[in-house]
């Protein structure tokens, strides 16, 4: 029986509205933590090169106060490997994502990277941090990058949510295709990008198999409207009655 899908809250979008003024207003930490606090089992942060978002110096910030799971995603570059090193997350999640594309658009191709991503993944599990690859629902890819030693696979969603209106059954499928061969494979499944209260239910309910989600643009964006204590718990009641 698959455990319940626990949520990740990826608090990018919070450091963008910070970083729109300068200062510390919002404060990314206090964010962090009253996710936390309102139910959030994982939080998630994404920096970039430029830091325009998440600064290097808010994922210090952030190592030492969170008691909930710390998932830091990035492109694999050697000052991301070392920031990843030093602040020891729980996990990392590596993201095949050029210096200035605006938001992660696809997974790698790991047929072509599979001897890029070994040694990388290894220097991750070597010290003790749980390593996720994030990739589309390829068949072939997904046997490709079981050969990695990476522990999961994150599922890139943007198809799912896009196809989710016209056809959601056929939307889903390859992800749970593609779940199960991550299973079978000895790889464990998680999954993000465009997923909201609207389509994550359906998603969580016909892949089961994904242990968590991480899920920060549409969250943040309704918690203007509903709050963030409320669009968290709504989160978590979603997951609840899906699963």
């Amino acid at each position: 029986m698959p455990t319940m899908t626990k949520l990740s809250v990826n608090i990018n979008k919070i450091a963008t509205l910070r970083n729109a003024r300068g200062g510390m207003v919002p404060n990314l930490v206090e964010a962090a933590l009253n996710c936390e606090r309102f139910g959030a089992q994982g939080i998630t942060v994404h920096p970039r090169p430029d830091e325009r978002h998440i600064r290097y110096q808010d994922v210090y910030d952030l190592k030492d106060v969170l008691s909930t799971e710390f998932n830091i995603e990035g492109y694999p570059s050697e000052d991301f490997i070392q920031l990843v090193l030093e602040a020891n997350p729980a996990q990392v999640t590596l993201v095949p994502d050029p210096p200035g594309v605006l938001t992660s658009n696809a997974g790698w191709d790991a047929i072509k990277q599979l001897e890029f991503l070994k040694p990388i993944i290894s220097r991750f599990k070597n010290a003790g941090i749980r390593v996720s690859v994030f990739m589309e629902c390829d068949l072939n890819q997904v046997e490709a990058i079981s050969k990695s030693g990476t522990d999961r696979i994150e599922l890139y969603t943007e198809a799912y949510a896009s196809q989710y209106q016209e056809n959601r059954e056929s939307a889903v499928a390859p992800y749970t295709l593609a779940a199960q061969a991550a299973l079978d494979l000895g790889m464990k499944v998680n999954a993000g990008h465009d997923l909201n209260q609207e389509n994550l239910g359906y998603f969580v309910a016909k892949v089961p198999q994904v242990e968590e989600v991480s899920i920060g643009h549409a969250l943040i964006s309704e918690a203007l409207y509903e709050g963030l204590e409320n669009t968290i718990q709504r989160y978590l009641r979603v997951i609840e009655m899906s699963s």
